[in-house]
């Protein structure tokens, strides 16, 4: 490589030496920007696999925040109506007791 701030001059006194020593720095920059392109391209990928990841994340926590919302909401239906058959089997149970008393007073009554 030529040192820095010399200028690069291709003339008819350029001789064969100093063509192959400028095309072999071309070469080597070429090779250097290529490795970083594919550098590049690489790390674009796994940003977007990461991405794609993520993304896939997200959706899964969306589905299982639902489903357990969705269970319970379940489990609460379940509670309410068995709390709700406890409620009606207790009202008729004193509506029997209730009816068997008078009917016993309607007894001793006569």
């Amino acid at each position: 490589m030529p040192p820095t701030g010399d200028p690069i001059e291709i003339d008819n006194d350029t001789d064969t030496d100093t063509l192959d020593d400028m095309i072999s720095v071309v070469d080597d920059l070429i090779s250097q920007l290529t490795d970083a392109a594919a550098t590049l391209g690489a790390i674009t990928s796994r940003i977007e696999m990461q991405d794609n990841f993520v993304s896939n994340l997200m959706d899964v926590i969306d589905k299982g925040v639902g489903r357990l919302v969705d269970a319970d909401m379940n489990e609460e239906s379940t509670r309410l109506k068995a709390l709700q058959t406890q409620q009606q089997l207790g009202i008729q149970a004193l509506s029997i007791a209730n009816s068997s008393a008078e009917k016993l007073l309607t007894l001793f009554r006569e």
